[in-house]
């Protein structure tokens, strides 16, 4: 019952990700969109509820988090835009690595969850992920963007918040680039050294809304702009127009998905070399 919600929810923060205002801008719109769908979820729970444990944990673990997850990026993009700096390289330079330990701080503190949720483990999930459980954990939650005990889990606002992380690391880097753009120690660690993509970006925004489509990645639980994001770290490139680049993808005339085709064919073709040989 949540997926025309969500799909509407998904569109639009592309839409906000992806459009030509300013960042602080951008944050405020996301902050709103995402308060507005997590409204909506609210009164869907209280009106329909759940049939069973198992779509309660779907809820909670796979749904609820993500415009949730964007609320917490939101905020803390916005909160870092208008307390950084405003003269003076060094200066920003120095807030932006502080936010880099409090961001590294949060990960070690919660190494043991995000490695469950990250290894797409289930045996906690009944504690974790339904109502009746709260009581095993009690609140006592450091942030407080939406909290309603009704409306809560355990740990569902513990894994929006490693989600939101995830993708406020890469906006913390992307300014200190901005700053440093000759320090390749910041990418180091993002950077395989063998690993290079040397096709075209087009073919490459085809071929991650594939995976997307399909589920292929941490079960479907993933929004584009995370998988975006990630394989952008992971080949060291930039995909500014993703959003685009796939509407523009979808007008094709004639063969809409044709990287993917070709990638069959060359699969194909080479099978029939090896077994020729």
């Amino acid at each position: 019952m949540f997926e025309k919600a969500m799909s509407i929810f998904t569109d639009e923060v592309e839409r906000i990700i992806n459009s030509q205002e300013d960042t602080l801008k951008k944050a405020e719109l996301g902050i709103r969109l995402s308060n507005r769908t997590l409204s909506e979820l609210q009164r869907m729970v209280e009106k329909e509820d759940f049939e069973d444990p198992a779509e309660e944990i779907n809820f909670f673990r796979n749904i609820k988090p993500i415009p949730m997850s964007y609320l917490i990026y939101f905020t803390e993009v916005r909160t870092c835009e208008l307390s950084i700096p405003k003269l003076g390289t060094q200066p920003k330079i120095w807030f932006l690595e502080k936010e880099a330990k409090k961001i590294n701080k949060f990960f070690s503190k919660n190494k043991d969850f995000a490695n469950y949720m990250e290894q797409s483990r289930r045996y906690m999930d009944p504690e974790f992920f339904t109502r009746n459980k709260l009581d095993n954990f009690p609140f006592a939650p450091t942030i407080n963007y939406y909290q309603y005990p009704e409306f809560s889990t355990s740990h569902d606002m513990l894994w929006a918040m490693i989600q939101a992380m995830y993708k406020f690391i890469h906006y913390v880097r992307e300014k200190l680039h901005t700053l440093q753009p000759g320090n390749k120690a910041l990418f180091l660690e993002r950077k395989p050294k063998l690993l290079k993509w040397t096709g075209s970006k087009t073919a490459l925004v085809e071929l991650l809304y594939a995976l997307h489509a399909d589920g292929a990645l941490n079960h479907g639980n993933l929004e584009i702009s995370t998988i975006i994001s990630a394989f952008e770290d992971f080949f060291n490139t930039k995909l500014d127009q993703g959003y685009k680049t796939y509407y523009e993808i979808k007008a094709r005339k004639g063969d809409k998905a044709k990287y993917l085709n070709q990638l069959i064919l060359s699969l194909l073709n080479k099978m029939r070399r090896d077994d020729e040989l």
